[in-house]
């Protein structure tokens, strides 16, 4: 199907946007995005096309296949998670010593109803959006950019390199200016927001639950290209997770600063976020802000609640005692936010493999809530309609069995000219509406700026 991988140098550049903009209309093309040079804290761009085929998964829960030299067994047909462990185990096993993140298998993302489903909540609202509930590809080449080595790769084969070469010499494909043809509209009012507010506190009261993240979905409409509105909203709002891929009339335009689950030689680690401020007007009342977030008691709380249900998490598929918590509430600050972030880690047990890591802590529970089943039960009860891509993850996971995938926050979903837009917040027995409220929107209110 596929010959042997091979990695050989390229010239470095500091921009992974002008070169995905060259293949910005290849079937299937993926841009996983660091957000360099600003968002400090990421260190590889990943770009690529053409996968050798595409598993997705309707909303109603069919999974098909496209590709022209694959076809999926019989017997696989109702398990998505061992389509994807097949679809990986047909690219040539690869030997080869390397730090790169990605040697080739699978990107794309993970919606947050796909965990939904798996998780047997039967939806009672209408779904958000006609993208999939799951799409990935199976790659076997990409171009990645090292931003701490300040180096690039090519991986993937000789013929491959060849073939990329001449998409990338080709005269740039003619684009549509993008712009707004109605602004962003909120689904609810402030009272209809407190008003499910409320009854989050009689949940929690009556012990159902202990946190819920409640979010609230934007729509505009608009015409144009997509991946020009990614280039206004990752110019407004760099961060380290941002991803971008676009097909047909869909698109999904993330600008996450929120890691869910990385895999690497065993070692798993997750970085999730709670607390939030935003980035003040002066260096001094910046500096009040964060300092406001560090000595936040409810803040911590909340943190602490998410790190020991994802300590719960990783402990399904981990090492007994591998478990550890290196970074607890740290504040980290971007261009318009500042977060306390915490890190747990974990050693994969050898009988697990990162997809089924994947499976057994998904959706993130940075943005669901304690205890998470119910959790997501109350979500779905409370908020109008379904989260589509908005709370899964974007990623990859490669034929090593190397795996990192984000939380999709900050994301926008594009479908048939609507273009959505979610902010969301963990509610707890001390919270308060109207602030609430006003952190769903400091969360997004760039993102909307930007394009509006």
């Amino acid at each position: 199907m596929t010959t042997a991988l091979t990695i050989s140098a390229l010239p470095y550049s500091t921009d992974p946007l002008a070169l995905f903009a060259k293949l910005r209309h290849r079937p299937g093309a993926v841009l996983l995005d660091s957000g360099r040079p600003k968002a400090t804290t990421g260190r590889f761009d990943i770009v690529s096309s053409d996968p050798l085929a595409t598993l997705t998964m309707t909303p109603e829960g069919d999974t098909r296949l496209s590709s022209d030299m694959l076809t999926l067994p019989a017997s696989l047909a109702e398990d998505v998670t061992a389509q994807q462990q097949w679809l990986i185990e047909q690219l040539p096993a690869v030997n080869v010593k390397s730090e790169l993140p990605f040697l080739g298998g699978l990107m794309g993302y993970w919606s947050y109803d796909l965990g939904r489903n798996r998780a047997d909540i039967a939806s009672q609202h209408p779904a958000a959006t006609r993208l999939p509930l799951l799409r990935v590809g199976l790659f076997d080449w990409c171009i990645t950019l090292d931003h701490v080595k300040e180096q690039a790769w090519f991986v993937g084969s000789p013929a491959r390199r060849e073939q990329v070469a001449a998409w990338l010499a080709a005269p740039d494909t003619p684009t549509t200016p993008f712009k707004l043809t109605q602004r962003f509209s909120p689904e609810l009012t402030q009272a209809a927001y407190t008003e499910r507010f409320d009854a989050v506190q009689r949940y929690i009261r009556a012990g159902d639950c202990y946190q819920i993240n409640l979010a609230q979905r934007f729509t505009a409409h608009y015409e144009g290209d997509e991946w020009q509105a990614y280039l206004q909203l990752r110019k407004a709002t760099p961060t380290p997770f941002s991803g971008f891929m676009a097909w047909g009339h869909q698109a999904v335009l993330s600008l996450s600063p929120e890691r869910f689950i990385q895999s690497r030689d065993g070692l798993v680690e997750t970085r999730p976020i709670k607390g939030t401020r935003p980035r003040g007007k002066t260096p001094d009342q910046d500096r009040a802000l964060a300092n406001d977030l560090l000595s936040s008691t409810k803040d911590r709380a909340e943190n602490v609640m998410i790190v020991d249900l994802l300590r719960n998490d990783l402990g399904r598929v981990c090492v007994p005692g591998s478990i550890r918590v290196p970074q607890l509430c740290q504040l980290e600050s971007y261009p318009n936010v500042h977060h306390l972030v915490s890190v747990v880690q974990g050693q994969l047990a050898s009988q697990h493999s990162p997809l089924s890591l994947l499976t057994a802590a998904f959706p993130g529970g940075s943005i669901t809530g304690a205890p998470k089943i119910r959790a997501m039960q109350i979500i779905d009860e409370l908020e109008p309609c379904q989260r589509s891509v908005y709370c899964g993850s974007l990623g990859y996971i490669d034929v090593r069995g190397s795996m990192d995938t984000s939380i999709a926050i900050r994301t926008m979903v594009a479908d048939d000219g609507a273009l959505h837009v979610w902010g969301g917040g963990g509610l707890v027995a001390d919270s308060q509406a109207e602030e609430e409220y006003t952190e769903t929107l400091d969360k997004i209110r760039h993102l909307i700026g930007a394009l509006e």
